[in-house]
């Protein structure tokens, strides 16, 4: 993607199934659960590059041990970081203590991270607060081991002013009005609610203080309360957590937005936001990594045992489409097919656009998430190509050479690597002339391939802000003075605000937005602006079910290509020769390409959950109102 926007988060869990001494004898290290742990999280380097966290739990210990590790960073590279970390505590203790090193009981014991129970987290700060403080996993404190609790997501709640004002009523006083903190809480809140009910319980039984505990371990029923806190979250959510004692859980929220793919055999319990990530890691088929259905939750207890239960009834599903767009990593076997027909379906459009001439035409991509659509597309161009070259042959069948043969046959489509992205390119100057000009020079082209009677056709995953495309790519596509340059997007325009994870907060962000703007004046009804706003503002006591997204109106009067051609002109300016056009892909076409997930708020407003209308037309108040804010 060429525009800067900020990736989810990743969840990585391991939960190993048998004593640390199995994999010590059979893989070669009792820190078998640790190294797989750094390969999840290196292989989900692509969802967050703010932040990193790891926790470890280690299962029964005797009083005076400890059993729970945790380190986070923030640095420039996080999980390179926290992994340093890691391996030289290690390495010290078995350095100034060599009796530790073929015996694992000592090294459970004395060395802290090793553990049977693991949680990984990666993370963009997409509030702007990047301090450790603010880096998953979360640790909620306590004595008794079965209290405490270790949280972390790939979530955004809607409605956190509402979670955070309840737990002010049940008598709290939370220490942050982060949603990780309130949804930590929650949890924490109906955890100690139902151990102080079995305590009672047991105590009836007659059990002593010490005998209770280890009984509240094997009773304590995770789905129930996982089902009480989750009662008022509206969002989009893959949420991890681990108690003190062991037990572990991986809940997604009843829409499928967020991803959550799991895979168990008789050796772990593991759990991540990607399949690939867990087919790589531990070797195993794509059929048998299976996807966490909504509204459920995989829950491991301290004995290992591992369920499936539904905590939430599902809603419909609405699994996020930009996860196979963008974010996740195209080499998915399901995303890599989806990328590539997301490029076959909009060709129609770019042939329309360039009057089907293939010969004159050279094709290309930005760099690097929009290369799998680019072969997609290409294969619908070699096959216009191969209909043209037929079409040649039967026309002129009665006259043709051998030479004429070879010379229709050898037409070849035009395929280059035309930009090239300036990886180590840094904006080290702040004043805004001079760091504009930096910006300009991201991206690199490669000179001497076009022509000038050349169309240059380069696709882009999507196209949000159209910040870089303005200041750099069109103006570099532009040196090699071509005729026309074709931008298109596998995507379809993106038109309203995410508010379940990813970066997009501010409706006045989004280039779609401004193009409809732009149109309304030019048409002389730009009065809808403040008609919008008004029906906005009477929303804003209403409760949730009842909001509307009244922002659809604003692109309402407008054609999806009217639309496209303003774009076009807005990113280009007098200094461009070449003629421009932008070319979107068809909403219709993207839930073709991606049937599985059909998750489009971003393009058609209809949001997954009843806080979405709420904050679209926040966004859309803040806007009008100049108010430089977030909308949730």
């Amino acid at each position: 993607m060429s525009d800067a926007l900020k990736h989810e988060c990743g969840i990585a869990f391991i939960r190993l199934l048998k004593p640390l001494e199995y994999y010590k004898q059979k893989y070669g290290s009792a820190f078998y659960g640790v190294n797989k742990m750094y390969l999840m999280m290196e292989k989900q380097h692509n969802r967050g590059q703010d932040g990193a966290g790891f926790a470890s739990i280690k299962l029964n210990t005797p009083p005076g041990e400890r059993y729970i590790s945790r380190v986070r960073s923030s640095e420039s590279q996080p999980i390179q970081d926290i992994f340093s970390q890691i391996n030289d505590r290690i390495n010290k203790e078995l350095s100034d203590h060599p009796e530790y090193t073929d015996n694992v009981d000592l090294q459970k014991k004395n060395i802290p991270y090793i553990g049977e129970v693991l949680l990984g987290h990666v993370r963009y700060g997409t509030f702007g607060k990047n301090s450790v403080e603010s880096v998953h996993p979360f640790l909620r404190q306590n004595n008794w081991m079965h209290r405490n609790l270790i949280v972390a997501g790939n979530f955004n709640m809607t409605n956190n002013d509402v979670l955070f004002d309840n737990l002010v009523r049940l008598g709290q006083h939370p220490k942050d009005k982060v949603d990780t903190v309130t949804v930590m809480e929650k949890i924490g809140h109906f955890l100690d609610s139902e151990v102080a009910k079995l305590y009672k319980k047991l105590k009836k039984e007659g059990f002593n203080k010490i005998d209770a505990s280890p009984q509240i371990v094997e009773r304590l029923n995770v789905a129930k309360i996982l089902k009480k806190s989750s009662r008022d979250w509206d969002g989009g959510y893959a949420m991890a957590g681990m108690l003190g004692h062991g037990d572990a859980f991986v809940l997604r929220d009843p829409a499928g937005i967020r991803p959550a793919y799991y895979y168990k055999d008789d050796e772990v319990v593991v759990v991540a936001s990607e399949r690939p990530v867990i087919q790589t890691v531990f070797d195993v088929p794509f059929e048998k990594v299976l996807e966490l259905d909504p509204g459920k939750a995989i829950i491991v207890k301290n004995n290992g045992d591992t369920s499936i239960k539904e905590i939430i009834e599902p809603l419909q599903r609405k699994a996020c489409s930009f996860e196979r767009i963008y974010f996740s990593r195209g080499s998915d076997a399901e995303i890599y097919e989806e990328r590539k027909k997301l490029g076959k379906l909009i060709m129609p459009q770019v042939l329309k656009e360039i009057d089907h001439d293939t010969i004159n035409t050279v094709f290309s991509f930005i760099p690097n998430t929009a290369e799998t659509s680019f072969y997609g597309m290409v294969e619908a161009a070699q096959d216009e190509l191969n209909k043209q070259k037929n079409e040649t042959i039967l026309s002129e069948k009665d006259n043709l050479t051998d030479e004429r043969l070879a010379e229709i046959l050898s037409s070849r489509l035009r395929t280059e690597k035309i930009a090239i992205k300036d990886a180590k390119l840094r904006t080290f100057i702040t004043e805004d002339s001079s760091r504009d000009d930096l910006v300009a020079h991201v991206y690199d082209v490669t000179y001497g391939v076009v022509k000038s009677q050349d169309n240059l056709v380069i696709i882009d995953d999507s196209i949000v802000r159209g910040t870089t495309l303005k200041k750099s790519i069109i103006k570099m596509m532009d040196r090699l003075q071509p005729k026309k340059i074709v931008i298109v997007s596998s995507a379809p325009q993106i038109r309203y605000p995410d508010c379940y994870g990813i970066d997009m907060a501010r409706l006045e962000g989004l280039i779609a937005f401004k193009a409809a703007l732009e149109l309304l004046k030019e048409n002389g009804n730009y009065d809808l602006v403040e008609r919008v706003y008004e029906k906005c503002k009477a929303q804003e006591n209403l409760a949730d079910e009842e909001v509307q997204n009244f922002v659809k109106e604003i692109y309402a009067g407008f054609p999806d290509q009217e639309i496209s051609d303003k774009i076009a002109e807005l990113l280009s300016d007098k200094t461009v020769n070449a003629e421009v056009k932008i070319i979107y892909q068809s909403v219709d076409n993207l839930h073709k390409a991606c049937p599985k997930n059909l998750g489009d708020w971003y393009f058609t407003g209809d949001y997954p959950t009843i806080g979405g209308n709420r904050v679209v037309n926040k966004a859309f108040i803040n806007f009008y109102e100049g108010k430089n804010e977030r909308a949730y």
